[in-house]
Parts: C-alpha cells; sequence; structure tokens
C-alpha cells in the first residue's frame, strides 16, 4: 500500500512496481485516515508511508496501525533528513526510510528488505542520526517554548500563552540553547527546523 498525498507520487510508485512480478500496489491512498481504513481491508505486507500529510501526519497514522496490527511493516518515505522526526517513528515501530529523492533507485530493494524483515535506513540518515546520538532531547515543555518563539513571539508573550513566568521562559530558553549547542535563539529555531524538532 501507498499512502501520499501527492498524485505524481503516487503515479511514480505504481510505475515502479508494475512490473514486478513479486509486487502488487493493493491500494494508493493519500492521507492517515483513508490509510488505516484501507490497511483494515487489505492488510497488506509492506505500507510506504508519507511523513507529512495534511491532517492525520505519517507519524500518528504509523502508530494508530501498529496498535491494532504490531507486525506490519511500514517504510517512512520522506524529503526530510531531520533526524528527531526520524528517531519518532523508528521508535514507534518504522521499519524502515526512504529519500523520495532515492526512490527511483532504492524503492524496490527497500521494500524487499523490509518484507524479508530487515531494518532500511538510508547513510544520509543514518549519519544524521549518529551525528545527535548523545544529545540531550528537549522537554516537551521546552519544544512548546521554542514553537512559540518560532512564532516571533517574545518571552513576555510566550509566558502568557504558556501561562508560566516570564523567567521560567528564560530558564527554558537557556536550556534549549544549550541542548540544541545553538548560538541564539534565532539560531535555535533555525536548528530544530533543520532537525525535525519543530515543523513549518
Amino acid at each position: 500500500m501507498a499512502v501520499d498525498d501527492h498524485p505524481l507520487l503516487l503515479d511514480g510508485i505504481k510505475a515502479a512496481l508494475s512490473e514486478q512480478p513479486d509486487m502488487k500496489l493493493i491500494a494508493e491512498v493519500m492521507n492517515g485516515r483513508d490509510a488505516i481504513e484501507q490497511f483494515r481491508l487489505h492488510r497488506p505486507d509492506v505500507t510506504l508511508m508519507d511523513l507529512r500529510m495534511p491532517g492525520m501526519g505519517g507519524l500518528q497514522t504509523l502508530r494508530e496501525i501498529l496498535t491494532e496490527w504490531p507486525d506490519a511493516r511500514i517504510v517512512i518515505l520522506t524529503t526530510y533528513r531531520g533526524d528527531a522526526q526520524v528517531m519518532s517513528a523508528l521508535k514507534s515501530g518504522a521499519r524502515g526510510f526512504m529519500l523520495k529523492g532515492m526512490m527511483r533507485k532504492e524503492l524496490r530493494e527497500t521494500i524487499r528488505s523490509v518484507y524479508a524483515g530487515r531494518r532500511v535506513v538510508p547513510s544520509e540518515i543514518a549519519f544524521e542520526l549518529a551525528q545527535h546520538a548523545g544529545d540531550d532531547v528537549l522537554s516537551p515543555r521546552e519544544v512548546q517554548v521554542l514553537r512559540e518563539l518560532a512564532r516571533g513571539n517574545a518571552n513576555r508573550e510566550i509566558a502568557e500563552t504558556l501561562k508560566v513566568t516570564e523567567s521560567t521562559v528564560k530558564a527554558h530558553m537557556k536550556s534549549i540553547i544549550a541542548k540544541l549547542g545553538a548560538k541564539d535563539r534565532t539560531h535555535a529555531v533555525m536548528l530544530a527546523l533543520k532537525r525535525g524538532i519543530l515543523e513549518v
């Protein structure tokens, strides 16, 4: 099954698999809700799923499918190499990752490998994971503070929104900058976007 909100990508997957004697695309869907319904209906051996979709994203869809079917083999498709989202998906049970730009070369082999029970993480993504393996993880509250900062809010506005004191926001900012190895607040937001801690 292929899950992606871009029809051209679904067409590309269909074309890539059309002449493979050992593969058949049994369902194509464009959002998370439909993916869960179609999974119930077809129980695909391997599911290719976009990480970023409107409504229910790939990560939430992956978790819901794996709650019902823990043995589901799901490969996350992404244009994005950010380590935070990759790590979340791996911890949630994704069996593999594929960068959309590499699909032409690696799609069929990735499907076969995941079907055979192996995990597939491209070297580019593995490198990003390794770069940040020892980093301190931001707390949920620190992510909230960073998200508010990314929206252009000053400390006082962040404090009002999160119903905390301004000094608490400043303490969180200090911790965020230290954990991300950022030079300043703006650099912290840029790093968080690059790593997938925040989404645009």
